[in-house]
């Protein structure tokens, strides 16, 4: 079981998967649902600090490489593209929407880099990531517990 919880975590904190895989893959492996839940979100709540870290620090010296640099360009693009219209529309919510949709290519990550690119205050960003993380992770486990239970 321990195992199975520590898979679900690394899912939650990585950028291919986030609580939206961490969460429907510990309930798959019979790991107590709420301990999943909390788990995962605590998990991928920590990618808000670390993603802020390596965009004030590592990013600054990684740029300099060229490869490093056009993909980080890539990245920047996709993320201030998604959430341009979101966010100056409607704010803090309009990143707390972005970060909750269960989808590819939303969430903690691209909201993170997304608050960074707009220069967003830590706090306010902090929240409105944290908000829209456990919002997409109560959606994700109410429906992978709903399905489970079918």
């Amino acid at each position: 079981m321990f195992v199975d919880l520590l898979m679900a975590v690394l899912w939650s904190i990585s950028p291919f998967g986030e609580s939206k895989v961490g969460i429907p893959f510990g309930i798959a492996k019979g790991v107590n649902s709420y301990l999943v839940l909390v788990a995962c979100f605590l998990a991928n709540l920590l990618v808000f600090p670390i993603m802020m870290f390596f965009l004030d620090y590592i990013n600054q010296i990684l740029v300099k490489w060229r490869p490093y640099k056009r993909a980080a360009v890539w990245v920047a693009q996709r993320a201030k593209l998604g959430t341009k219209d979101k966010i100056k529309k409607y704010g803090f919510f309009g990143l707390v929407l972005f970060v909750m949709i269960p989808l590819p290519g939303t969430g903690v990550y691209a909201g993170t880099i997304a608050s960074y690119l707009f220069k967003i205050e830590r706090k306010k960003a902090f929240m409105a990531n944290a908000l829209g993380i456990f919002l997409s992770s109560v959606i994700i486990w109410f429906l992978t517990v709903s399905v489970k239970s079918m």
